[in-house]
């Protein structure tokens, strides 16, 4: 059985990736502390204020936003997340797609969790799920082989 506090970690990052999809920066400022940090795949350092700055403008978009996995440490008045997901949208018109590690440092005040930290690893997407009969006709192509053409022989 999960504890409350698992429950509602669970909840708030729902609830962020949702804020998130709907490019709402005072809902997403809601989930974050006053000195929220983020950083990026990139190893850059962002705060609160530039982060929600990008949304407000529609300068960062997200079309999809998904926590996946998440493996909670509670430690007291601090939590750690860690999962994995997909972050998708548009920076500056450019779009993006990124399969992310997260790792959150959450503290709770007054009751209530909020994030502090945000790190963020870029991964490989998840390998897509292979039938059985889709791993039958590759390993007859396999073994019937190819010609310079293309062409199976």
């Amino acid at each position: 059985m999960e504890s409350r506090e698992h429950t509602e970690l669970i909840e708030m990052v729902r609830g962020w990736d949702e804020s998130m999809v709907d490019n709402d920066s005072q809902a997403i400022g809601s989930f974050m502390t006053d000195d929220w940090i983020i950083v990026g795949p990139d190893g850059s350092i962002d705060g609160r204020e530039r982060f929600l700055e990008l949304i407000a403008s529609g300068d960062l978009t997200h079309d999809t936003m998904t926590t996946e996995d998440p493996i909670i440490r509670v430690l007291g008045d601090s939590a750690i997340v860690v999962a994995r997901g997909v972050s998708a949208g548009a920076y500056r018109g450019r779009p993006f797609r990124e399969h992310e590690r997260s790792s959150s440092v959450f503290v709770r005040r007054d009751g209530r969790w909020a994030c502090a930290l945000t790190h963020l690893s870029s991964i490989a997407p998840e390998p897509s799920r292979t039938t059985p009969t889709e791993l039958a006709l590759r390993r007859k192509r396999f073994r019937a082989g190819s010609r310079k053409d293309g062409r199976t022989r």
